[in-house]
């Protein structure tokens, strides 16, 4: 997806900042999962309940690594307007914000039967704008508020009109009224909700992601949210029963996708603990999982081409786990090779280039 990974401390040998390609690593493995989840099915009669954990676990995960990956690419990429005074990139910003909203919206109306995301990655760089030079301590509270009030007003809503919603993304298609309302509200991801994830992605952006105390933090404080709200959910839902409908009772929810607050927590949790151990392992990265970070850093590529293959190799199909297992997994190992070999063969992918302002049309 769209990001600019760059390390908060510098790279003396070349006097830039250098890259934390741990970033991309993580990247890459948020697209396999969400290639996996998109791929589906996730369920079938016959299969064993292993089989049905293992695929499942990329469920509500993979999505929240995006967004939070997201949030520190946009904070990365305007470190240095924030320590010296420089002025933002916001033609880039803006430029990318576009970008992904418009393409979005048209990819809506592959037949792919996937809630794109890039059109609410779009709103939230809109979003996140007037806070890139804000204090910490406000990002912060607001990514609290956000994380509370969001889940509040999103089931009060519900409660109010009736009406459950219906989580489609919104397409070019559409009338203007229900992009505005699914991509805020109704939609697969709306904004109401994942503000949360991509504020804490932007405060974690701030941290100084190159030092192993760092990096150690977010392993330990990663697993604890994690752990913890994953806990708390299955014990309120052991005591209280799951619950069913759009109720006060599914604040106790930690599924996938339930846009409850324990879900957040945890899988946001476990992005972050993914984070912090692919930046504290980066030396294994660089040298062990190279064809990852080429993958990582051709995010928005191999996104978009997967949506095209979806649409038009894999729909309707699959029709059991078994073959959700062996279409992912080619996928992915076709995504990834590809991108290793486009990167070290060309650099920056085809759709990569377009992001930065104005676009990088050739090499």
């Amino acid at each position: 997806m769209p990001h600019t990974s760059v390390a908060d401390s510098p790279d003396r040998s070349a006097g830039k900042p250098r890259r934390l390609r741990g970033l991309d690593a993580a990247r890459a493995i948020a697209i396999i999962g969400m290639l996996a989840v998109n791929v589906g099915p996730r369920k079938d009669t016959g299969d064993t309940e292993l089989a049905v954990v293992i695929y499942d676990i990329p469920a509500g995960r993979a999505s929240l690594l995006f967004m939070i990956l997201a949030g520190i690419g946009m904070s990365l990429m305007t470190k240095r307007s924030r320590e010296t005074g420089v002025p933002l990139p916001w033609q880039t910003i803006l430029w990318r914000a576009v970008l992904l909203i418009f393409s979005g919206l048209a990819l809506q109306m592959l037949s792919h039967d996937v809630s794109v995301i890039l059109t609410y990655y779009g709103i939230l760089f809109f979003c996140g704008l007037p806070l890139l030079r804000a204090p910490t301590w406000l990002v912060t509270t607001l990514a609290t508020i956000s994380l509370v009030s969001g889940p509040l007003i999103w089931l009060f809503l519900q409660q109010q009109t009736s009406t459950t919603f219906d989580f489609l993304a919104p397409s070019l298609a559409d009338p203007l009224w229900t992009m505005v309302h699914s991509t805020l509200l109704t939609g697969a991801y709306p904004v109401l909700i994942w503000l949360a994830p991509f504020l804490f992605g932007i405060v974690l952006g701030r941290l100084q992601l190159a030092e192993h105390a760092t990096q150690l933090r977010l392993i330990v404080w990663g697993a604890v949210g994690m752990l913890l709200a994953s806990g708390l959910s299955l014990t309120l839902v052991g005591i209280y029963g799951q619950p069913t409908g759009y109720g006060w009772d599914q604040l106790i929810s930690g599924e996938a996708h339930s846009m409850m607050p324990l879900w957040l927590i945890a899988g946001s949790g476990a992005a972050v603990l993914l984070i912090g151990i692919f930046l504290r392992a980066e030396h294994w990265v660089v040298h062990r999982l190279s064809w990852l970070v080429s993958a990582g850093r051709l995010s928005l590529t191999i996104y978009v081409a997967h949506l095209f293959v979806l649409a038009w190799l894999v729909r309707p199909g699959p029709e059991t786990l078994f073959q959700g297992y062996m279409i992912s997994a080619a996928m992915s190992v076709f995504f990834v090779v590809a991108a290793h070999i486009w990167w070290r063969q060309i650099g920056l992918g085809p759709l990569e280039r377009l992001l930065s302002w104005p676009p990088r049309l050739t090499r």
